[in-house]
């Protein structure tokens, strides 16, 4: 652990660890199969005080920083994956956008939604804008005293169960001249237009949905519209600064599952024997042990060292980025380890690493693919905007713009 944890942080960790090894950990399998978001698990985590752990204590929450949230995060992912996103969107992502640069009312709004047991869904991803998010076609157009929104999103994690939507679109006044991408917050079952297409049928993580959703004529009021500091046009990036949290809160999710493999793989190997000696007594076991070890050790010193850096704002954008690809390329190589030394057990329903190997996958992809976060990497090292476009990069001197 490359970070010495407070009195009040273990105390912490070892109350979320309680609760996950306990209720969690306990219907995780369920949750799998059923395919059902687990409201049992939400309120365990209201009633813990792991929901909007972040929110500033003047709007109900605790006013906790980062690395609380990511050792909560990290005790919830080692039991149950859902639960461990369950903490990350309820900590990270939208709510911490609303909470950076929402009005007071929309401050409010969020944070009594959050603290009730909301999991609000953040709606960037488009069927043809998913990498490139200034792709995006979902348009608000200023109608009068009011937008009118019209577009599609997908992959919507929480589609069909959160109620907060925080939704990105491009603005546009009333002459039909582009403003810039704004963030629109609406409410599942109140505002008229939001509609939930239909539901993701995935490979893992199967708890939590994953769906389309679509605006159709859905007017909102300019009280619902996020402006950063920096106004519409420079907003856009802003807004998606807030999102290096969500990085981070997603790499917590892969540590906490690779973990809870490597933790079931150790003691797995003590028990089981064959030729007549514990399997861990083999070399080539050993060498698996230490090199899944060293990759944990590492990945979570990424993950603890991104989220200190966010210390009174947002995690730095190039630990976030780095953090997430580490960990998240060498959780699907963990659990995959951890499988094969459980053999034909590890591949049965019986055991949960099967589930894992499932989830894991994911993380490579949400949030940011590994391929897209090198390139967020690499243009922060070199000082240069690295745009995919045939325009080629810009020059130093607007690479901060």
């Amino acid at each position: 652990m490359s970070i010495a944890l407070t009195q009040d942080r273990i105390l912490l960790r070892d109350q979320a660890r309680e609760l996950a090894q306990g209720q969690i950990s306990a219907r995780a399998a369920e949750v799998d199969r059923t395919e059902e978001y687990p409201w049992d698990h939400v309120e365990a985590m209201k009633n813990s005080g792991f929901l909007g752990m972040t929110i500033p204590q003047a709007y109900g929450g605790k006013g906790k920083d980062w690395l609380d949230a990511v050792l909560v995060i990290e005790e919830m992912a080692k039991a149950c994956s859902i639960a461990g996103r369950i903490a990350v969107e309820t900590n990270m992502g939208a709510v911490s956008a609303i909470m950076a640069y929402g009005s007071e009312e929309q401050k409010k709004l969020a944070a009594d939604m959050v603290l009730s047991g909301d999991k609000p869904a953040i709606c960037i991803t488009e069927p043809d804008a998913g990498s490139d998010a200034s792709g995006m076609t979902t348009r608000a157009d200023k109608r009068g005293n009011q937008y009118v929104l019209n577009g599609k999103k997908h992959w919507i994690t929480g589609g069909g169960v959160s109620r907060l939507h925080l939704i990105f679109a491009k603005v546009f006044d009333e002459q039909g001249n582009f403003e810039g991408v704004g963030g629109f917050l609406a409410i599942r079952d109140e505002t008229e237009g939001l509609e939930i297409v239909k539901r993701e049928p995935t490979m893992g993580l199967r708890g939590i949905p994953e769906a389309e959703v679509a605006f159709n004529d859905m007017e909102l009021p300019p009280s619902s519209l996020i402006v950063p500091p920096r106004g519409l046009k420079k907003g856009f990036a802003d807004l998606m600064t807030a999102y290096n949290s969500q990085r981070v809160g997603a790499g917590t999710v892969a540590l906490g599952i690779m973990e809870g493999a490597y933790e079931l793989a150790l003691d797995w190997t003590e028990k089981r024997e064959q030729f007549g000696r514990p399997i861990n007594e083999f070399q080539g076991v050993q060498w698996r042990l230490a090199d899944m070890s060293i990759r944990i050790a590492a990945a979570q010193a990424l993950i603890y060292k991104a989220a200190e850096s966010g210390k009174g704002g947002f995690p730095d954008k190039i630990m976030a980025a780095q953090a997430k690809i580490y960990t998240s390329e060498n959780a699907i190589q963990v659990v995959n380890e951890a499988l094969q030394l459980f053999g034909a057990r590890g591949y049965s329903r019986n055991l949960p690493l099967e589930r894992m190997a499932r989830d894991v996958r994911m993380f490579t992809i949400g949030g940011g693919t590994a391929e897209v976060l090198r390139n967020v990497v690499a243009s922060g090292l070199l000082g240069k905007k690295l745009p995919q476009t045939r325009d080629g990069y810009l020059p130093k001197s607007q690479a901060a713009e």
